[in-house]
C-alpha cells in the first residue's frame, strides 16, 4: 500500500525549500507515495509548492504581531479555524507521517497530527528555534537540526543533527570556475565579489553596496550583485558601470558561487547551509528584522568556529576596513574557506528522510 505523507512549512523560502527537498527525496525512494502539503493562505507556499508538482491546502493562519493590532485580535479565531481545518485535512488524507519545517501553518497541523496519534518529525533550520517548533517539540517523535546546542530548547533524546537540505547542484562546484567566468563574462585577473540578499532583496545591503560601488571598483573588484526583485528597478542603472552586474535573481547558483572569491550574504539558515558546502570566504550581514533575531544567532554560530566574518547592520560604517582586510589577506581567506567547509553537512536531505522512514508504521 502506498505511503501517505503530509508536509507543512512555509511563510518564507527558508521553510518552503527544505519541505520540497524532503518531498523530492521521499518521492525518489517511494515513487507511488501520496503527498499533501499544508500551508498558510496568501503566503508564498501556495504558489511555490504547486510549481514543484505537489498539492497544497491552505489554512487561515498568521503570526502574532509584536504590537496590539487588529491582526492580533483575530489570532484566536484564526487558530481555532486552523486547528479545525487541519484536523479535517488529517482525517480525510490519513497520513502515515507528518513533517513540519516551520512557519505558521505547521503549528496547528502538527498539533492535530499529535492529537490523532500520527508520528511527527520537525526539521529546525535555525540555531535559535522559533516559538512554533519549541511548542511542538514536546510531542514530536524526532527533531532534525542543523546546529549544535539545541538541547537548550528541545528534548535531548529526540534531536538528530542532520543539517539543512540544500540545492543539489551546489554540491558540485569544483571545476566550474572557467565555465562561470565565461557565463558572467568576467575578467579572470580581477577578484569577484558576489552579493546575495535573498530572493526579495535586502534594503540595508543594497544601500551599502550602492554607496561603496566606486570604492569597490577602485580596489580592482568586479561585482555580481543580486538586488532582489523588490529593489531591481531601483538599482539596475548600475549595470552600466564597468565591472558591475546587477541581477534581480540569480538562477545559476552553482556558477554564481563558482565565480566568487568573496561573498556577502544574509544569514538565513538555508543560505548558511549552502555557503558551508560552497566553502568561500563570507561576510554575513544578518537581517535584524526577523523573529528572535535568529539570523544574527545563525551567523554567530559560524563566526564562533572562525569560519566567517559578521558585520551587523549597525556597524556598516566599518565595511571598507573589514572588506579590505579580507581582500588583501589570502591566508585569512584560506582559513575562512577551510573552516566553513568543515561545517558542511551535504547529506542532510538523505539523512532527514532516513529518519522519516523509521517513523512509518
Amino acid at each position: 500500500m502506498s505511503k501517505k505523507i503530509l508536509i507543512s512549512g512555509g511563510g518564507t523560502g527558508g521553510h518552503i525549500y527544505p519541505a520540497i527537498a524532503i518531498a523530492n527525496e521521499l518521492k525518489q525512494r517511494f515513487p507511488d507515495a501520496q503527498f499533501l502539503f499544508v500551508g498558510a493562505k496568501d503566503r508564498m507556499e501556495m504558489e511555490k509548492v504547486p510549481q514543484n508538482g505537489y498539492q497544497i491546502k491552505g489554512l487561515w493562519i498568521s503570526g502574532i504581531q509584536r504590537k496590539l493590532t487588529l491582526k492580533n485580535m483575530m489570532f484566536p479565531f484564526k487558530l481555532i479555524s486552523s486547528l479545525w481545518n487541519a484536523n479535517k485535512i488529517i482525517k480525510q488524507f490519513k497520513p502515515d507521517v507528518v513533517i513540519g519545517t516551520g512557519g505558521f501553518a505547521s503549528g496547528p497541523t502538527l498539533m492535530r497530527a499529535n492529537a490523532n496519534g500520527i508520528p511527527t518529525l520537525i526539521q529546525e533550520q535555525n540555531s535559535f528555534p522559533g516559538i512554533t517548533n519549541k511548542l511542538l517539540a514536546k510531542k514530536a517523535n524526532k527533531i532534525c537540526v542543523a546546529y549544535d546546542g539545541l538541547e537548550r530548547f528541545f528534548p535531548k533524546g529526540k534531536i538528530i543533527k542532520t543539517g539543512n537540505p540544500v540545492r543539489q547542484d551546489l554540491l558540485q562546484i569544483e571545476g566550474k570556475r572557467e565555465e562561470s567566468l565565461a557565463f558572467f563574462n568576467l575578467d579572470k585577473t580581477k577578484k569577484t565579489l558576489v552579493i546575495i540578499g535573498g530572493s526579495l532583496g535586502a534594503r540595508a545591503i543594497n544601500k551599502l553596496i550602492e554607496s561603496e560601488l566606486d570604492w569597490l571598483v577602485s580596489q580592482g573588484v568586479q561585482v555580481i550583485w543580486q538586488t532582489g526583485k523588490l529593489y531591481y528597478e531601483e538599482y539596475k542603472k548600475y549595470d552600466k558601470k564597468e565591472g558591475v552586474q546587477t541581477h534581480a535573481f540569480l538562477n545559476k547558483m552553482d556558477l554564481t558561487y563558482a565565480a566568487a572569491d568573496v561573498i556577502i550574504s544574509r544569514a538565513g539558515a538555508g543560505s548558511i547551509s549552502e555557503l558551508c558546502i560552497v566553502g568561500k570566504p563570507t561576510v554575513f550581514i544578518p537581517s535584524p528584522n526577523v523573529s528572535e533575531d535568529h539570523q544574527t544567532k545563525n551567523a554567530q554560530a559560524v563566526v564562533d568556529k572562525n569560519a566567517a566574518i559578521l558585520l551587523k547592520e549597525s556597524e556598516l560604517e566599518r565595511f571598507q576596513i573589514v572588506f579590505s582586510n579580507l581582500l588583501t589577506n589570502t591566508e585569512r581567506q584560506q582559513e575562512l574557506s577551510e573552516n566553513i567547509k568543515k561545517l558542511a553537512l551535504p547529506n542532510a536531505t538523505k539523512n532527514i528522510v532516513d529518519e522519516i522512514i523509521k517513523l512509518f508504521p
